[in-house]
């Protein structure tokens, strides 16, 4: 996952200084974090490390909620609760529950290092962000990253960032409207189905009979 990271920095030709990445899990900002200090140990793009602006999609909002608290622990949630937040975002790729938050060299120590931050989009303010990356770069992209736009723009809008400064925009997935109005699809069909009501036996025939 850190790739992005290490692509982003040869093309660009030092490390940036800040990135921004909409996360479920944080593993993605664990690995560019990691991947930052590779470079610095590498010593040829400079030896600054990128804050880590990491988003999540309000109101399902977990990591952001221990991180403001100060709390090396994800805090308490109510089941029930959860699943009502995560029925809510249009991210739902950003809903993991039991992230690597608190271990040693997991997404705390990563922000803390960094100096970073956890920022918070609702869903209306990532489909305006969508909009506008569409426009201006002729492509769609998807909720989460979306997410992760719109806390650039608002970070951006606020004042909370350096505009003379490298940012880093990791845009986790899109295109996918791109490709249904220029692709035709194909869909593959099974060459086989086998009856889920049949003996085990049958079945394990089946099987040997067709490879």
């Amino acid at each position: 996952m850190g790739t992005t990271v290490l692509s982003a920095v040869t093309a660009i030709g030092h490390i940036p200084d800040y990135y921004f990445q909409a996360i479920g899990s944080g593993t993605g900002a664990i690995a560019a974090w990691e991947a930052n200090l590779r470079y610095i140990a590498d010593g040829r793009y400079g030896n600054n490390k990128m804050k880590l602006m990491v988003s999540q999609n309000s109101p399902f909002i977990p990591i952001h909620d221990a991180w403001k608290a100060g709390s090396m622990a994800m805090l308490p949630m109510d089941e029930n609760e959860a699943r009502k937040m995560v029925e809510e975002i249009d991210a739902k790729v950003l809903s993991n529950r039991k992230p690597p938050y608190p271990p040693a060299g997991g997404l705390f120590d990563a922000l803390t290092d960094t100096g970073g931050d956890v920022l918070l989009a609702t869903n209306e303010e990532a489909r305006a962000a969508a909009s506008i990356f569409l426009e201006a770069e002729g492509i769609d992209i998807h909720p989460a990253a979306a997410v992760a736009t719109a806390t650039l723009i608002k970070a951006a809008r606020e004042g909370r960032i350096d505009r003379d400064k490298t940012i880093m925009l990791n845009i986790t997935g899109g295109g996918e409207n791109r490709i249904n109005q220029d692709k035709t699809l194909t869909y593959l069909q099974p060459v086989k189905i086998f009856d889920p009501g049949s003996e085990e036996s049958r079945i394990k025939e089946e099987i040997k009979s067709f490879f």
